[in-house]
């Protein structure tokens, strides 16, 4: 089986922005669709795990982009898994147009848990290794943007704080992690997202929040492009922390 896969999207009237751009949380919602497929093809799919009590959690994704995908354009959802590192396993993604060139590319990093004991484990021996069979080096396919950055938050200033819904919810109960992306991104003002728009969004995930837990947003100017976001429940936990950058 080849190791890399490509899944088209078009891009709806409802899944823009006023602007007339993708939503980011609908791009991210194309990302992880795209990755659950390949994963499925290979054995690796939330189902099959599922029956082991398995399950994949994501830990964090950066998104960066050249252009954001407009109102009836389609393109192209290129991934493969780049490599698997005991506990965790890094997966890419470029996101094409038509003709092949990039809107932008994706970095994502997942870990393999325990549904029972909720414990990382370990991908290198978990079903005899398989999935090191579809591991695609840099080398051979390269996905230019820069890895994972690391957050560091002094003074970070209180903007908000929200209580979670049933719409926020996934099938699991806990808060949906392209629901933080949608969240975080309601901070910043309308005339800034109409006028820059975004270059990169990047994720990191800490904890799990549930139904009913009170989200607070914390923000911390980098530069004049770029702002760092962190999320607290209910007052204390970091449940995940973000970088926007904006053009």
């Amino acid at each position: 089986m080849e190791k890399i896969d490509e899944y088209p999207f078009y891009v709806e009237p409802f899944h823009v922005d006023l602007t007339g751009r993708m939503f980011m949380g609908i791009l991210g919602n194309h990302l992880l669709n795209a990755a659950g497929r390949h994963s499925q093809r290979r054995g690796w799919g939330i189902g099959a795990l599922n029956e082991t009590r398995h399950t994949w959690v994501l830990s964090r994704l950066s998104i960066e982009l050249e252009q954001m995908p407009r109102q009836y354009e389609q393109g192209t959802i290129r991934t493969w898994v780049e490599s698997v590192i005991k506990l965790f396993t890094n997966r890419n993604f470029a996101i094409l147009r038509p003709d092949g060139t990039p809107y932008g590319y994706a970095r994502s990093t997942w870990a393999m848990i325990d549904m029972e004991t909720r414990q990382p484990c370990n991908l290198l021996t978990l079903y005899d290794g398989d999935i090191l069979n579809y591991v695609v080096s840099d080398e051979e396919n390269h996905c230019p943007i820069e890895g994972h950055g690391r957050f560091r938050f002094r003074e970070p200033q209180f903007a908000t704080t929200i209580d979670t819904h049933y719409s926020d919810v996934d099938i699991n109960g806990h808060i949906n992690s392209i629901k933080y992306i949608e969240h975080i991104l309601n901070l910043f003002p309308i005339q800034r997202l109409r006028d820059e728009g975004i270059r990169r969004f990047e994720i990191a995930y800490k904890t799990e929040a549930l139904l009913g837990d009170q989200l607070s947003f914390y923000m911390q100017p980098v530069d004049e492009k770029e702002t760092d976001v962190e999320v607290r429940k209910d007052g204390g936990e970091v449940v995940c922390q973000a970088k926007v950058r904006f053009f």
